[in-house]
């Protein structure tokens, strides 16, 4: 049915479409100083539009909203159906604490009295 649709109609139903989905996803890749919405994340990378993505590679950060998940190296970019595709080399998650030598017990005291 989208294919019998006219040239101007099917590209502004496109033009909305990536609006729409800016606006729902907080998902933001950081390039430097540069920011540019995410449209799609997935386990091997992600995509941005085609029409304002740069060529990115190197270190990334990824947010949502204000939060860092990520921080990814990105080896390859393609363009595929309006979206620049890139693709992770590495990709590490961002953690709060640091990891722990030992255990801890579930019941250990908070703190100590004396």
């Amino acid at each position: 049915m989208i294919y019998d649709l006219p040239d101007e109609v099917r590209k502004g139903l496109e033009f909305a479409r990536k609006r729409d989905m800016g606006r729902k996803n907080r998902l933001r890749v950081h390039v430097g100083e540069n920011v540019h919405s995410i449209l799609r994340l997935w386990d091997q990378g992600f995509a941005l539009d085609a029409q304002t993505a740069p060529l990115i590679r190197g270190f990334v950060d990824i947010y949502d909203s204000g939060k860092q998940l990520y921080q990814c190296l990105v080896m390859c970019s393609s363009v595929e159906g309006g979206e620049r595709i890139y693709e992770f080399k590495r990709q590490t998650a961002v953690v709060t604490e640091a990891p722990v030598d030992f255990w801890r017990d579930q019941n250990a005291p908070v703190g100590l009295l004396t």
